[in-house]
C-alpha cells in the first residue's frame, strides 16, 4: 500500500507528490495522459518544433518558494528572463509601448507614448501595488483563510514604510481604502491611475488574461499583479514549458516516487485503513491518502459510495464557465515585424514578452461581449509569444515558433450557429483565421511567414488536456469563487467535508489557475498535517520548508 496516491500529473499533482516523496513518504501519481504535466508540457506539434499544449510563459511560480524548496535548478530548470516582460504595438504608426523590468526604463517608454502624467502616475501605481501585489502572493501560498488572508495583507499596515504608519484610526482607513481598490473592476481602476487609453487596454488586456473581463468587481489585483513584474519578470523555461514537468519527473524519480502515465482512474472506494483507486483496466491502487489534483467535477464524479449528499448541491454552485479562449501554435519563417519599436531594445527585440494586442479596451469589450452570446469574435483579443527568438530549442534553424492566445471564445456556441450545422469541428479554421488576420495587423507580413499551424479550440482543449468546457483555470476566476469561496465554501479547505483522507488540489482549487504550484503545495502541507503526531509533522515541515511559509 502506498502512502499517498495522487490523481492527476499536472504540475499541481507533480508539485504535491515531490513535497511528499522528498519527506521518504511511499509516492504514487496516475494521470490519464500519456503526456504528463497537463497543460504545462511540450510536444513536437511540426517536425523539430517544440511545441506548448498549454501554458507558456510563468508568471507566478518564480514568485513562490517552491523552484528553491524543490531545488528544481538541480534537476533541469533553467528560466529565461522575460524582459522586456511585455509590448503593445500600434497599428496607427505610433510608438509601441514596451515594458521592461526596469522601472525607470518602462516610465521613460511610457511618456514618449502617453506623455510625462501618465508616466509619473505608472511610476506612482508601482510603488503601491509592488506590496499589494507581494501580499497577495503571500495569500496565494497558504490556506484561503479569513485569518491568513488577514495576515498577509494586515503586515503591510504594522511594519510598512513611515506614511503608513501611525494612530491606529490612519491605519484603519488606509487598510479600508486598499479593500476598496481591490474590490474595484480593473477597468475602473485604470481610470483611476491613468489618462492614456493605450496604457489602459495594455493594462487592461494584461489584467485579463485570468478570464474575467476588466469590467468586473474584483479585477482590480489583476492588473495590480503587474507590479510584479519589475521584481521578477515572467519566466520562459528552457525547451518549453514542459520544462518545469519534466524537472519535477526528474525530482521525483530522485526520491524514488512511482509515476504512472496512460492510467486513468474511474472511481475511488473506502477501504479499511485508505483508499482502493480503480483504474480503467480493471487493476486498482491502494492508499492511505488520496490527493486529487484533477479537475473538481472528475473529482466528485470518482467518490462512488463514498460521495457525500451535498454533491449535487456543490455541482450547481461552481461556475465551469463557458470557455476562456483558444490558441493557435504557429510554425514559420521569420519573426513578426512590429511598427514603433525603439531603438535601444535587447538582441532578441521584444520576442521575450507578451505582446498585448488590444489597440483600445472597446476591442476587449466587444471580443468579450461577442463570446457571451456564443458567436466567434469578430475581432479578437490576441496575446503573442515568440520565445524562439531568446530559446532556440524551440525551432529547427532559421525558422521561428509562436503562440498565439486568443480570448475570448465560447465553448458552446449561439443556437445560430448550431442551428445551420456548426460546430468547432467546422468553424476551427474560420476562428484561426480571424486571430492570424487580427495578428497581422499588429504585425504586418507575418501571415505570409507561416508554414505549420495547429489549432487549439476551447473543444479541443476540452479532449486533449481535461479541461471541461475548455476552461483552462477549470472554474471561473470570478471573486465570488477565489481564496475561501473556491471552488465552493464547503471544499475551500482542500478537502471534502465528510471524506477522510482526501485531499484537493489543481486549478479547481485556490489559489486557482496559471502556473504556481501552490495548490499542490498547500495540499501537500495537509497531507504532512495528517501523517504524524505534531513533533514527527515539524520534522516533516522543517524537511520540506513549508515551516517557513
Amino acid at each position: 500500500m502506498d502512502d499517498v496516491v495522487v490523481i492527476g500529473g499536472g504540475h499541481n499533482g507533480l508539485v504535491a507528490a515531490a513535497y511528499l516523496a522528498q519527506t521518504g513518504l511511499r509516492v504514487r501519481v496516475v494521470e490519464r495522459d500519456t503526456v504528463l504535466g497537463g497543460a504545462v508540457s511540450t510536444v513536437e506539434r511540426f517536425p523539430g518544433y517544440r511545441v506548448d499544449r498549454g501554458s507558456s510563459a510563468h508568471l507566478m511560480i518564480r514568485h513562490t518558494p517552491i523552484p528553491d524548496e524543490l531545488e528544481l535548478s538541480r534537476h533541469g530548470l533553467h528560466y529565461l528572463d522575460c524582459d522586456p516582460w511585455a509590448f503593445a504595438p500600434d497599428t496607427d504608426g505610433g510608438d509601441a509601448l514596451v515594458f521592461s523590468v526596469d522601472l525607470m526604463r518602462t516610465c521613460a517608454n511610457i511618456e514618449r507614448v502617453c506623455g510625462p502624467a501618465d508616466a509619473e502616475a505608472y511610476r506612482e501605481f508601482i510603488g503601491v501595488w509592488t506590496p499589494r501585489a507581494q501580499a497577495m502572493m503571500r495569500a496565494f501560498c497558504e490556506p484561503a483563510t479569513v485569518g491568513r488572508f488577514g495576515r498577509a495583507f494586515g503586515g503591510l499596515y504594522r511594519t510598512g514604510t513611515t506614511a503608513r504608519r501611525g494612530p491606529i484610526g490612519r491605519r484603519a482607513g488606509a487598510m479600508s481604502a486598499m479593500a476598496q481598490d481591490m474590490m474595484l473592476s480593473g477597468d475602473a481602476l485604470l481610470d483611476r491611475w491613468f489618462d492614456s487609453p493605450r496604457l489602459k487596454a495594455a493594462l487592461s488586456w494584461f489584467g485579463a488574461q485570468s478570464g474575467p473581463p476588466m469590467t468586473a468587481p474584483g479585477t482590480a489585483p489583476m492588473i495590480g499583479f503587474a507590479a510584479l513584474m519589475h521584481q521578477i519578470p515572467p519566466g520562459r523555461a528552457v525547451g518549453g514549458s514542459g520544462a518545469l514537468t519534466t524537472a519535477l519527473l526528474a525530482r521525483l524519480d530522485a526520491d524514488g516516487a512511482v509515476v504512472e502515465s496512460g492510467c486513468a482512474v474511474t472511481s475511488l472506494r473506502r477501504r479499511r485503513g485508505g483508499w482502493q483507486i480503480v483504474l480503467a483496466d480493471g487493476r486498482s491502487r491502494r492508499a492511505r491518502h488520496v490527493i486529487a489534483a484533477c479537475h473538481i467535477t472528475a473529482t466528485l464524479d470518482l467518490l462512488a459510495d463514498a460521495a457525500p449528499r451535498d454533491v449535487a448541491r456543490w455541482r450547481r454552485s461552481i461556475d465551469v464557465g463557458n470557455g476562456i479562449g483558444m490558441a493557435v501554435r504557429l510554425g514559420t519563417t521569420a519573426l513578426p515585424d512590429y511598427p514603433g519599436l525603439p531603438a535601444d531594445l535587447p538582441a532578441h527585440g521584444v520576442h521575450s514578452g507578451l505582446g498585448l494586442l488590444a489597440g483600445d479596451r472597446s476591442d476587449l469589450t466587444t471580443a468579450y461581449a461577442d463570446a457571451r452570446a456564443g458567436r466567434l469574435p469578430r475581432r479578437p483579443a490576441v496575446v503573442a509569444m515568440s520565445f524562439s527568438a531568446l530559446d532556440p530549442t524551440l525551432a529547427p534553424p532559421h525558422r521561428h515558433q509562436i503562440n498565439l492566445w486568443a480570448q475570448w471564445h465560447p465553448y458552446r456556441l449561439a443556437r445560430e450557429l448550431t442551428d445551420v450545422g456548426h460546430s468547432w469541428a467546422t468553424l476551427a479554421d474560420t476562428a484561426a483565421d480571424t486571430v492570424l488576420a487580427e495578428f497581422d495587423r499588429f504585425a504586418p507580413g507575418i501571415a505570409a511567414a507561416v508554414e505549420h499551424r495547429h489549432v487549439q479550440t476551447p473543444a479541443d482543449l476540452e479532449s486533449e488536456l481535461a479541461l471541461p468546457a475548455g476552461n483552462i483555470m477549470h472554474v471561473e476566476m470570478s471573486i465570488d469563487q477565489m481564496f475561501m469561496w473556491r471552488p465552493h465554501p464547503d471544499l475551500a479547505g482542500h478537502t471534502v467535508p465528510g471524506v477522510e483522507d482526501l485531499f484537493l488540489a489543481g486549478a479547481s482549487t485556490h489559489p486557482g489557475g496559471g502556473v504556481t504550484g501552490a495548490s499542490g503545495r498547500i495540499a501537500a502541507h495537509a497531507v504532512l498535517a495528517r501523517v504524524g503526531g505534531p513533533q514527527h509533522r515539524l520534522k516533516q515541515l522543517r524537511r520540506t520548508g513549508l515551516a517557513r511559509w
